[in-house]
């Protein structure tokens, strides 16, 4: 499908006032939960997600024949996220899919040989969603694997990233965007070892723009990556003590 609006001013700003390469203003905080083992909350733009990690802890039933880690991801929307979401119920099909590619990026990140025969339970709720949800979903489950004190082989970030009329690369895309321009792609990667772990389009690219977008989203993976190191560090010094959190092994 086409874009329907040009998504650049004629000064090359975006309706929100961003330029072409410019994240969203992001807002995070770890453990803001006491009941579970990791919690982390994060604003990205207008769209707000908490998550929440249970675990490590032993695999019960059937789960227990096997060695391997199991990493369980529910994902879900409130009611009131957005507008149209009122009308879906919980666990459609989209939720279904997004729980998926978060297993599937977290298992890419998680040091499973450490946690044999364990479980590790991963809840995201989206409270408000404006864009790049599952980007911001599991830049919070991040966080909250952190706090959990899960050992990671590095922080796995996502970002989003797009193309205007005129062939100009766009960060991190808002809803308005996602629905007013073109084809957005989605990168879930390790940004220090330059992996991606996921990668999903809406539609397809053409061929002599994709390496060029497929770029622009990795860059705003390390951008995210260095905000959410910060965060990491000042939540530690906040704390006073690195002795029970999370490292990257």
């Amino acid at each position: 499908m086409a874009s329907n609006y040009e998504l650049l001013s004629e000064q090359g700003l975006r309706l929100d006032g961003r330029r072409p390469h410019e994240l969203r203003h992001i807002k995070c905080k770890l453990g803001v939960f006491e009941q579970p083992d990791g919690s982390a909350y994060m604003e990205q733009g207008n769209t707000k997600v908490l998550a929440a990690v249970y675990g490590p802890h032993q695999a019960k039933g059937k789960k227990t024949e096997s060695n391997d880690l199991i990493i369980n991801c529910q994902y879900s929307q409130a009611t009131f996220s957005t507008a149209e979401r009122k009308n879906r119920p919980r666990g459609d099909r989209k939720s279904l899919e997004f729980k998926m590619y978060l297993q599937q990026a977290l298992s890419a990140a998680i040091k499973s040989e450490l946690y044999p025969r364990s479980q590790i339970d991963i809840y995201v709720e989206v409270l408000q969603a404006d864009g790049a949800n599952y980007a911001v979903a599991l830049n919070a489950a991040t966080l909250a694997l952190i706090d959990a004190g899960i050992c990671l082989n590095e922080l796995i970030v996502a970002c989003t990233a797009s193309l205007s009329k005129s062939n100009i690369p766009l960060t991190d895309i808002s809803h308005f965007e996602e629905v007013s321009g073109g084809p957005k792609l989605t990168v879930a990667a390790l940004p220090t070892a330059e992996k991606i772990a996921f990668l999903e389009m809406s539609e397809r690219f053409h061929i002599d723009h994709l390496e060029t977008v497929i770029e622009t989203a990795m860059a705003g993976c390390r951008e995210i990556r260095d905000i959410l190191e910060a965060a990491v560090k000042e939540h530690l010094l906040h704390m006073g003590s690195a002795a029970d959190w999370a490292r990257v092994c």
